[in-house]
């Protein structure tokens, strides 16, 4: 795949549903931007692991009148008067705000890591081991779960590392490469950010700790990423190598602390053996009487991953607290309802609602629904101009609120355990298949609710568009036979609602003040 494609929504792109159709977005490539603030008092706001912004120590800055700090400039300028082609496609590339590029190539190797692992030639199968990252099957799975987790590790350690960044660059306040000496073109629009320690390099090194941790077959293509970024800054004439060596410094921290929870949270245990997941049902049957079965051939022994439940949330202490109603009874007026339109829709089934089951499936080979809304985020974020502080914390509480209302979620599916359609209706056949997990709620439409719930937050502008959105999300899934009405009805509310949550953390931090 080619890491140096991105694109935008463009403004046209971008209007509100006002009936059955809905024009795909139209696309352009993404360039560096002028920020529309800056965020001087950014160092002050308060961060999501670490303690505060002055938490993480670098050195002193040389002066810039000091003969080290001149020899830097000298040593700056001589190596942009050799830059290669190769290495200004690169600066045009990363542009000045990376945490995009970065969380691009999250995306992608999600979609490259989200296949299924196949049956064995007897039948049974093998799950992927982070022990054995090469498999077969490749580590990791990049399934929805996966994905939220891993973008929301790599967002946090982004958010805090930038957090002690500008308050470095204020405490020493030390002029960018260009400023100070004429001779030297800034690659991107100027700004009167500080530029030590380089808020690049934090971007740089703390996704790239994140990333190789969550995807280890992909740590030469990472540590490559990572040099050509560090390089670009470098050759933008933007940043001296100390202000680079000071940002690695805190990027290493800042992921350091990230993976010491992740190694806690509890998602290793998530995928559990057979014996587990049957008694998980075997709870739910005696619960309520019904539970779901994988129709699967040959049957999968266990479901995704029953005890993502009990990884630890980011802004929601107790899981429970925020479980939905229970689903109707198989024998209940609102479930015989519920087929009649299921049924309905699947032999009256328009293009329209072919295309949007379609376009909102996000299903294996693709960068799940988590990434889905990752990438209408950054679209917003270039169309919006934020800086890049502003940028992590977009996606930081965006990344926090869909793992969690995962979490939720999937709490709901193993409780509940309840059917999917294609168990229930005879004959019944879906659109694109059949997830490996229970039916209630829809994943699709807790992701989709809490991501638009923290967009709308940030871009108030845009709230509508958010959340219809994400009522499209979720609807698409019932018109692709994957869900019942009241998974998606019911998902809906249970994400905006764990959104919550993570929008007390960001109205709390600071940053509106």
């Amino acid at each position: 795949m080619d890491n140096k494609i991105f694109t935008l929504f463009m403004a046209l792109g971008l209007l509100l549903l006002t009936s059955c159709e809905k024009d795909l977005p139209k696309y352009t490539p993404y360039e560096g931007y002028a920020y529309s603030e800056l965020d001087v008092d950014g160092g002050n706001w308060i961060p999501v692991l670490e303690e505060s912004g002055a938490s993480i120590e670098v050195p002193v800055p040389d002066a810039t009148d000091s003969e080290t700090y001149l020899n830097e400039l000298e040593e700056l300028k001589q190596a942009m008067s050799d830059i290669t082609s190769d290495q200004k496609r690169a600066i045009t590339y990363w542009t000045n705000n990376p945490a995009v590029r970065w969380n691009e190539i999250a995306l992608e190797l999600i979609a490259k890591y989200n296949i299924i692992p196949g049956p064995n030639a007897d039948a049974s199968y093998t799950l992927p081991n982070p022990a054995n990252p090469e498999g077969p099957p490749a580590f990791p799975f990049a399934h929805p779960p996966y994905a939220c987790r891993a973008l929301a590790y790599m967002s946090v350690a982004q958010f805090d590392g930038l957090i002690s960044a500008w308050h470095h660059k204020y405490q020493y306040n030390r002029a960018a490469p260009y400023v100070l000496d004429g001779d030297i073109d800034y690659a991107y629009e100027e700004n009167d950010i500080p530029s030590y320690p380089s808020d690049g390099a934090v971007i740089a090194r703390a996704s790239k700790n994140i990333l190789t941790a969550m995807f280890p077959l992909e740590a030469d293509y990472l540590q490559q990423m990572e040099d050509e970024h560090l390089e670009s800054l470098l050759l933008s004439g933007g940043n001296v190598m100390s202000d680079i060596t000071a940002g690695t410094t805190i990027g290493d921290a800042v992921a350091e602390t990230a993976l010491t929870r992740a190694s806690n949270d509890g998602m290793k245990d998530a995928q559990t053996p057979k014996a587990v997941s049957d008694s998980i049902k075997q709870a739910a049957y005696d619960r309520f009487g019904w539970a779901w079965d994988n129709l699967e051939i040959p049957e999968r022994p266990v479901g995704l991953t029953p005890l993502f439940s009990q990884v630890t949330m980011w802004s929601i202490d107790d899981v429970e607290s925020v479980r939905p109603v229970p689903p109707p009874a198989l024998d209940s007026q609102e479930f015989l309802d519920d087929v009649e339109v299921l049924k309905d829709y699947a032999q009256n089934m328009t293009d329209e609602k072919r295309r949007l089951a379609n376009f909102w499936q996000d299903g294996l080979g693709t960068y799940t629904p988590p990434g889905h809304w990752n990438r209408i985020a950054n679209e917003f974020i270039v169309q919006y101009r934020l800086n890049p502080l502003q940028t992590t914390r977009t996606l930081a509480y965006m990344n926090m609120a869909i793992m969690d209302s995962g979490i939720s979620c999937w709490d709901a599916k193993y409780y509940y355990h309840y059917p999917r359609p294609i168990q229930m209706i005879d004959g019944f056949e879906t659109i694109a298949g059949t997830p490996n997990f229970p039916s209630y709620t829809s994943g699709h439409s807790v992701f989709s609710a809490a991501a638009s719930e923290v967009l709308a937050y940030i871009f108030p502008e845009e709230a509508e568009q958010m959340r219809a959105w994400a009522e499209e999300a979720a609807i698409s899934r019932v018109y692709g036979g994957i869900h019942w009405s009241f998974d998606a009805t019911v998902g809906t509310d249970q994400g905006r609602e764990v959104a919550q949550y993570t929008l007390n953390r960001a109205r709390a931090d600071g940053a509106d003040n």
